[in-house]
């Protein structure tokens, strides 16, 4: 039985009209795409061949995993299933093998090796891990899964300044205990998008 520590990644296939929809309001979906290619592109790159974790990639829809698309050859490709997000990272925490699993999004461009190494350290003596995003959401949410699975998603308002609350007091009332990483920020805005191009 493999106790591996799992680094997924959720992606979806990169189209105009399915990816960064709220950044395509600000800057054009041409544009939200190149951004979302770019961003995920540059996350896998830093972290996807780490010896430390195996690095899964959860696709959307599910067709993507048989799909050329911009995805390295050779490595692990699931899909995501339906249902909303909830549902979808309840469902890689439920069925992945055994072993701590950290979760993160492809389109947060901030995300390094050390923060996904950071995450699964606080796997070793907390339950969960969560690192926060500027915006009330977050860009990495992990759980050690032993001694069991919780459900950390239910009622979780997503897409809003209360998801993280949401998840952190669903993760309490389950009677776990809590990490918390450092702030980073997604680009969801075209203001956001202007920062990003500025750090470049």
């Amino acid at each position: 039985m493999s106790l591996d520590p799992q680094l997924v990644i959720m992606a979806k296939a990169p189209l105009i009209g399915r990816v960064k929809t709220r950044l395509a309001r600000d800057i054009g979906g041409v544009e939200a795409v190149r951004f979302f290619r770019t961003a995920s592109a540059g996350l896998i790159r830093r972290v996807g061949n780490d010896p430390r974790w195996q690095t899964v990639l959860a696709l959307a829809p599910d067709g993507a995993v048989h799909e050329p698309g911009p995805w390295p050859a050779g490595m692990v490709r699931i899909g995501q299933g339906t249902g909303d997000l909830g549902h979808r990272m309840g469902r890689l925490f439920r069925d992945l093998p055994p072993g701590p699993v950290v979760i993160v999004g492809a389109d947060i461009p901030g995300i390094t090796r050390a923060h996904v190494a950071a995450a699964f350290a606080a796997l070793g003596n907390h339950d969960a891990v969560i690192g926060p995003a500027e915006d009330g959401g977050y860009w990495l949410i992990g759980l050690k899964r032993r001694p069991r699975v919780a459900d950390i998603f239910a009622g979780v308002r997503w897409s809003s300044d209360h998801t993280r609350a949401d998840t952190e007091a669903n993760i309490r009332r389950a009677g776990l205990s809590l990490a918390r990483l450092e702030s980073l920020a997604d680009v969801d805005t075209g203001a956001d998008h202007a920062r990003w191009r500025e750090s470049m």
